[in-house]
C-alpha cells in the first residue's frame, strides 16, 4: 500500500539593507548588511501566522490519531538562528512535536546555500556538518536522510552524500531524470549507494501553490476529494514536499488550508491502503526499484527544474563567481566571524531574487523579493560583495 510522506521545509533567509556604491570601503561593519529590523519582522509574522498555529494542530493531529499521523522537518540554520534570538519557544514547540515519535528530522546547509555546486565541494561538506551539530545539540539525533537546498541534485552531490554516511537523499521527481518512470517508487543513482526519495511535485504542488487558486480545475481542494487521489495513486510512495509556509502564510486561513490539514489525515486512515510514514522509516522499508542517472544539476524550483533558478541569468553568475572568489581568500585568512557573514551571504535566497525570469516563476520570485526587480536585487547584493571583499584585504 502507498505511504503517505509529508516533508516540510522549515527556512527564514537574512534579507540585506539597502547598500549604496557609496558605501562601499566606508568601513561598515559587516553585520550592518543585514536588515535586522525586517528579518525580525518578517519572522514574527510568519511565526505567528505559520509556525506556532500549525505546530499546534500537528501535535493535536499526532495525538488524536495516537502516533500514525507522521511529518517530517528540515530546519535551516538561519531559521533556528531566528527563533533562538526572537522566538525560542518556537524551538521548544518543534522539541515537543520531535518528542511524540512521529516526526523526523532532514539534514542540510545550515545556510541554506548554494555551496553543492561550487567547484570544490569541502565548503558544502562544513555547512552539512555544521547543521548536524545543530540538530545533535537541539535534538539529540542524527538524521539519516539529507535533502540539499531546494531539493538540488546529480550524480556529484549524490555521491558525496553517501560517502557522508547518509541513507536517503531527497530531490525532485522530474521527467528530466525519470523519463517514463514513477516518482512514487525509490531509487538509487548510478554512482553512489543510498536511496533516492523523488518528491510527487503534481500532489505536493496541488496544496502548495494550487489550493487557493480558484481557477484551477480542482478547486476547491478538500481532504476527502485529495485522499481519493492519494488512493487511486499506484506506487510504494507518495513523497508531499513543500514549504511549511504553504500553511497560513502562502495560503492564509480564510482560505480554508488548517481545517483542509486538519481534517486529512481522517479522510486518509478511511482507505486501507494509505498509511502516514517519516523519511526515516521509508528509507528503512523500502528498495529502489531501479537507476536514475543526474549528469546535470536538477531542483524543485520553478517549472524548469533545475538551478536556472539561482543561475539563470549574467547577473546570477557574476555573484555566484564573487561568492566563490571571498570565499578562498577567508579561508586563507581564518576570521571565523567573517567566515560566518560570509556563509550568511550565500543563502540560496539572495541569488533567487535575481532572477530574470518571466510568466509564472516571475511572479513567484517577485512575491518573494524584497526588491522592486532583480536588477535593483543585483545592484544591492554586488555592493555588498564588493565591500566585503574589500574589507578582507585589510
Amino acid at each position: 500500500m502507498p505511504s503517505v510522506c509529508f516533508y516540510f521545509e522549515v527556512h527564514q533567509p537574512m534579507r540585506l539593507n539597502r547598500f549604496s556604491v557609496f558605501h562601499i570601503g566606508k568601513n561598515i561593519h559587516p553585520m550592518n548588511y543585514f536588515n535586522q529590523t525586517l528579518n525580525k519582522n518578517i519572522f514574527e509574522k510568519v511565526a505567528n501566522k505559520c509556525y506556532l498555529p500549525t505546530n499546534n494542530l500537528l501535535l493535536k493531529l499526532i495525538d488524536q490519531y495516537k502516533g500514525e499521523f507522521k511529518v517530517s522537518f528540515s530546519l535551516t540554520g538561519t531559521f533556528v538562528e531566528y527563533c533562538q534570538q526572537y522566538m525560542p519557544s518556537l524551538i521548544e514547540s518543534f522539541q515537543q512535536l520531535f518528542s511524540t515519535g512521529s516526526v523526523d528530522l532532514i539534514e542540510e546547509t545550515y545556510f541554506h546555500s548554494l555551496a553543492s555546486l561550487y567547484d570544490e565541494l569541502d565548503e558544502f561538506e562544513e555547512q552539512v556538518l555544521m547543521h548536524r551539530e545543530m540538530i545533535k545539540q537541539l535534538f539529540n539525533y542524527r538524521p539519516m536522510v539529507f535533502r540539499n537546498t531546494e531539493a538540488i541534485y546529480d550524480n556529484r552531490i549524490a555521491r558525496k552524500v553517501a560517502d557522508m554516511g547518509y541513507k536517503g537523499i531527497i530531490t525532485e521527481g522530474t521527467e528530466k531524470i525519470l523519463g517514463w518512470k514513477s516518482p512514487n517508487y525509490l531509487y538509487k543513482p548510478i554512482n553512489a549507494n543510498i536511496k533516492v526519495l523523488l518528491r510527487n511535485y503534481t500532489l505536493s504542488d496541488d496544496i502548495g501553490f494550487r489550493f487557493s487558486a480558484q481557477g484551477w480545475v480542482g478547486f476547491p481542494l478538500t481532504a476527502d476529494k485529495y485522499a481519493k487521489w492519494m488512493a487511486n495513486t499506484p506506487g510504494d510512495i507518495i513523497n508531499l514536499f513543500m514549504d511549511y509556509e504553504t500553511f497560513g502564510e502562502h495560503h492564509w486561513p480564510e482560505t480554508g488550508i488548517f481545517d483542509f490539514l486538519e481534517h486529512l489525515p481522517e479522510e486518509v486512515f478511511k482507505h486501507e491502503n494509505l498509511e502516514f510514514i517519516t523519511v526515516s522509516e521509508a528509507v528503512k522499508r523500502y528498495e529502489p526499484v531501479g537507476e536514475i542517472d543526474v549528469p546535470w544539476a536538477i531542483s524543485w524550483a520553478d517549472e524548469q527544474r533545475d538551478v536556472s533558478t539561482w543561475l539563470g541569468n549574467e547577473m546570477q553568475h557574476a555573484c555566484f563567481r564573487e561568492l566563490q572568489d571571498i570565499g578562498k581568500k577567508l579561508k586563507e585568512k581564518g576570521d571565523r566571524d567573517l567566515l560566518n557573514i560570509w556563509r550568511k551571504l550565500q543563502t540560496s535566497d539572495h541569488l533567487y531574487y535575481i532572477s530574470t525570469k518571466g510568466f509564472e516563476d516571475g511572479a513567484v520570485h517577485q512575491y518573494f523579493s524584497p526588491y522592486d526587480d532583480p536588477y535593483d536585487g543585483f545592484i544591492n547584493y554586488m555592493n555588498i560583495l564588493q565591500d566585503f571583499k574589500q574589507q578582507l584585504i585589510q
